[in-house]
């Protein structure tokens, strides 16, 4: 009897474990699916390696449609923002490197890679790292020693400075050259502006995007013309008139009868 009810209690117990399994199982673990994440910083810039990766389980709902699954989808890539440990490998944080150098591969469609020489007043005292935006003064002679500036580009992003495409340094370094992310025409009105005076590289706040309104253009109204009134010509004089001589007439009354003759000159 002894040990039908110690069966029964172990049996009992044996039930109870598993019904609190399954009841308070992370719903994580049972819809969980891999993805990769970072294992450490990886700094804007560098070819990703398997050392970098990890691949760790996530709850199905948690994780974005462009996330990677597989390390091995991803090694090779270049990474195009720095990326911090624990965070999920994004498609749009990474991108193809085709060869040659790395920096190549972060350069935005239609974009190009300018590198401009600064010094340490141009190159913002060192403060400038990769990753970070720039407005860009450009200043020219404009006679009698004196200078013309405007800013000539905004919210510019900085490739490189020197030779270094990662901000791993938060100290100011002196640098000697910037490479800078521009259009073609961008391109061509920065080095348009260093062959005409100098320029001045104007570090900007990351989470200011706003740009200068475009200046509106004078509209000056043309002057109002006068009517023309056309000038009335002149009346044509009158044509003269012949005045014929009249002769001399003599009245002569006699009684009742008046009459009347000409008299001959």
């Amino acid at each position: 009897m002894l040990t039908f009810a110690l069966a029964m209690g172990l049996a009992a117990a044996f039930l109870a474990r598993g019904w609190a399994l399954d009841r308070f199982a992370s719903p994580a673990t049972e819809d969980g699916v891999p993805v990769v994440v970072a294992a450490l910083q990886i700094p804007f810039g560098k070819k990703v390696e398997a050392s970098d990766l990890r691949v760790t389980n996530m709850p199905r709902a948690m994780v974005p449609s462009n996330a990677y699954n597989e390390a091995s989808a991803i090694e090779g890539f270049v990474a195009t923002t720095t990326i911090y440990p624990g965070e999920i490998l994004l498609k749009e944080k990474v991108a193809a490197f085709g060869g040659g150098s790395a920096l190549s591969a972060v350069i935005a469609p239609n974009k190009r890679a300018v590198t401009v020489r600064v010094n340490d007043v141009v190159g913002v005292a060192g403060f400038l790292m990769p990753g970070n935006r720039v407005d860009i003064v450009a200043a020219k002679p404009n006679g009698n020693r004196r200078y013309e500036s405007q800013t000539l580009l905004e919210n510019i992003k900085v490739l490189a400075v020197d030779q270094t495409a990662s901000p791993e340094k938060d100290k100011p370094v002196i640098v000697r050259a910037v490479t800078l992310e521009l259009s073609s025409d961008e391109a061509e009105e920065l080095v348009k502006a260093t062959q005409e005076g100098m320029i001045q590289l104007a570090l900007r706040n990351p989470l200011d995007d706003s740009l200068r309104p475009e200046p509106v253009a004078e509209v000056v109204p043309e002057p109002v013309k006068e009517p023309v009134v056309a000038k009335a010509e002149p009346a044509p004089a009158p044509k003269p008139r012949r005045v014929v001589a009249s002769s001399p007439k003599v009245t002569i009354i006699r009684g009742t009868e008046v009459s009347t003759s000409k008299v001959s000159m």
